[in-house]
Parts: structure tokens; sequence; C-alpha cells
């Protein structure tokens, strides 16, 4: 899929897509992820674009007998269409997600910090899963 390295087919379709901005703190991390995973080419018109729709939750459960949660999962899920810009087609519709556990311990502070990298963990898993999606569709329109 990645013959020719930056040079090849599926890297110079990658590079022409662009993502416009998503949602919230969540939106902000995994665009970033994608722009760097796409290698965007910022002097040459885009091809394609990628539109992402993102979900962010955090539920607590273990809670013992006095309502104590001792135990949080954070779940981001996305869902994403590859567009033809020239033609206004879309490629590609679909969805990743990830999730994570998180402890909840009795520092605030920890709890808060390890939910934000919770979060950048997510971020970077559901990217991933996004360019690979993608990767494999442009290859197989070439």
């Amino acid at each position: 899929m990645y013959a020719g390295g930056s040079q090849g087919a599926v890297a110079s379709a990658l590079a022409g897509v662009t993502v416009p901005a998503i949602e919230g703190q969540s939106g902000w991390l995994v665009r970033n992820a994608l722009v760097d995973r796409l290698g965007t080419d910022r002097n040459a018109a885009p091809r394609y674009r990628l539109d992402v729709r993102l979900d962010d939750r955090l539920q607590g459960f273990g809670v013992l007998s006095n309502d104590t949660v001792t135990r949080e999962r954070r779940t981001l899920r996305a869902r994403y269409q590859l567009v033809d810009i020239i033609s206004g087609a879309i490629l590609l519709d679909a969805t990743a997600s990830a999730d994570a556990g998180i402890d909840v311990v009795s520092s605030e502070y920890a709890v808060i910090a390890a939910e934000q990298t919770a979060l950048e963990n997510l971020s970077h898993g559901v990217a991933d899963q996004i360019i690979t999606r993608v990767a494999v569709k442009l290859r197989q329109s070439r």
C-alpha cells in the first residue's frame, strides 16, 4: 500500500486530503493527529475533504455503596466521510472508536490528568483508524 514511500500513489493521495476544523478539545486533538499523519501539501489545492464528527463520553462505573465512583470509561467515537471536492461524491462513510478505562483515586488532580491523557491517547488511536481506512479507500480508487 505504501510502495514508493512519500512519493508513492497512496502518500500523494493522502497529501491531497484536507481536514476542516472539528469542534471541541477532542476535535482539536483528532484534527492535529490527522493532519500530522496525512502529510498534507499546503501549497497544492486539496482533492479530498475529510469531514469528522466526534462523540466524546466520560462515564462513571464501579460505584461503591456510598455512591463513590471508582472507575471511569472514556469513549471517543468518530463518524467521518471522505468527500471528493470536485464531484462532491462521498467516497467513504465510516466510523472509528476507541475507549479507555480510568481509575478514580483520591487525588482530583490525578484523575483529571488521567482523563486528559486518556483523551490524548484515544485521539491518536481514532486518527490512526481513520487514516488506515482512508488510505485503503484511496488505494482501491486508483
